[in-house]
């Protein structure tokens, strides 16, 4: 892995975060990006690692963004992309489902994969290697918990991309795979809808994982290190939940 550069994306969130610290030690040279601000620069202070904001549902930005790594680091030719979530949306009636709202989920879940992967690819095509991992969700094989009818649809919507992206990328040495969390406790977000459930809904969801017990950032981060590490070269196309068993 020292010979690789990673652009991890969403590590202002906690799977971000795990992620990117994890392809740093095992030796990546990594670089971090998320809505510009204070959040970001706090998260990359605290994992030691070079930031560039960007709004990565823009292309405008992620062009802006990947001329800036160009021309301060290396090509990157490992890509995460973790960046996704809610926007802060909770789940309501489909009637009030808001247009609006519905477009800036799918712009940072779906759009943005698309984005990254017409700037970056050129640059893994011409190495003749690649990997692109996406964190898609449970909510992308099932309906979600969230109750959220654009994060599922956009988790779902991410599934097909990754797929169609690795039958195209595939030949050129680039693997792209997706990694599909059960129910982790990596945000803001993930601690409202866990809090909410309370203790008999909590006892619930944990009954139906195999493992009886919920995720952590750093299981994400394992499966990821693994998905964008040398040994992983003949898998591609897939989707793998980590999820402790959960259905």
């Amino acid at each position: 892995m020292t010979a690789r550069t990673a652009l991890v994306t969403g590590v202002v969130g906690g799977i971000g975060a795990a992620i990117a610290q994890r392809l740093a030690a095992d030796g990546a040279r990594v670089i971090v990006t998320d809505l510009p601000g204070g959040a970001l620069e706090d998260a990359a202070a605290r994992l030691g690692l070079p930031a560039i904001g960007a709004d990565l549902g823009d292309p405008a930005s992620v062009t802006a963004l990947c001329d800036r790594i160009l021309a301060e680091h290396t090509a990157p030719d490992i890509l995460v992309n973790a960046a996704g979530g809610v926007r802060n949306q909770v789940g309501t009636p489909l009637e009030q489902v808001d247009p609006a709202a519905w477009h800036s989920i799918f712009a940072i879940n779906v759009d943005a994969t698309l984005y990254l992967a017409q700037a970056l690819v050129p640059g893994m095509k011409a190495a003749g290697w690649g990997r692109i991992v996406t964190i898609s969700s449970g909510a992308g094989l099932r309906p979600s918990l969230t109750g959220i009818h654009a994060y599922t649809a956009a988790k779902h919507a991410l599934v097909g991309l990754t797929k169609q992206l690795s039958l195209e990328l595939g030949q050129h040495g680039i693997t792209v795979n997706s990694i599909a969390p059960g129910f982790v406790l990596s945000n803001p977000a993930s601690q409202r809808q866990w809090e909410a459930y309370g203790p008999e809904g909590q006892a619930q969801l944990v009954a139906r994982i195999h493992t009886r017990k919920l995720g952590t950032p750093d299981d994400i981060a394992a499966a990821a290190a693994f998905l964008t590490g040398p040994e992983a070269g003949w898998i591609s196309g897939q989707i793998l939940s980590v999820d402790g068993g959960g259905n």
